[in-house]
C-alpha cells in the first residue's frame, strides 16, 4: 500500500505560479502510475496529470497542456505539479492518486490510493 499527502496549495492571482507535492510512505511510488486529479464545487473531479510508472510517460488534460508540469522524485518518494500561468478556472481541490499498473490513465476510478487533497484558488 502507499499513503499519499499533498502539499503546496494556497491562493495565488490569475498568470501566478504554484507547485503542489504530493509525498507517498509505504511502497515507494515509482512502482505506481501517479496522476493529479481536481474537483471544483458542483463539478466533477477532472484530469489534470498523469506519469506512468518509474517517471515514465507524461500526459495532460487538454485545459492545463502547456502550463502545467508533472514530475517526481525517487529520492524523496515524491511528485510535484507545477502549476504556470493560473487562470481562475484552475480553482478546485487538487488531489494526487496512485495505481497499482505501469501506465498512468485519466480515469479516476482506476487509481486506488488518493491523498486529502490541498485548495488551490486563483483570483482574477
Amino acid at each position: 500500500q502507499v499513503q499519499l499527502a499533498e502539499s503546496g496549495g494556497g491562493l495565488v492571482r490569475a498568470g501566478g505560479s504554484l507547485r503542489l507535492s504530493c509525498a507517498a510512505s509505504g511502497r515507494t511510488f515509482s512502482t505506481y502510475a501517479m496522476a493529479w486529479f481536481r474537483q471544483a464545487p458542483g463539478k466533477e473531479r477532472e484530469f489534470v496529470a498523469g506519469m506512468s510508472s518509474g517517471i515514465g510517460r507524461t500526459f495532460y488534460g487538454e485545459s492545463v497542456k502547456g502550463r502545467f508540469t508533472i514530475s517526481g522524485d525517487n529520492a524523496k518518494n515524491t511528485v510535484y505539479l507545477q502549476m504556470n500561468n493560473l487562470k481562475p478556472e484552475d480553482t478546485a481541490v487538487y488531489y494526487c492518486a496512485a495505481a497499482s499498473v505501469v501506465y498512468a490513465t485519466n480515469v479516476a476510478r482506476e487509481y486506488e490510493y488518493w491523498g486529502q487533497g490541498t485548495q488551490v484558488t486563483v483570483s482574477s
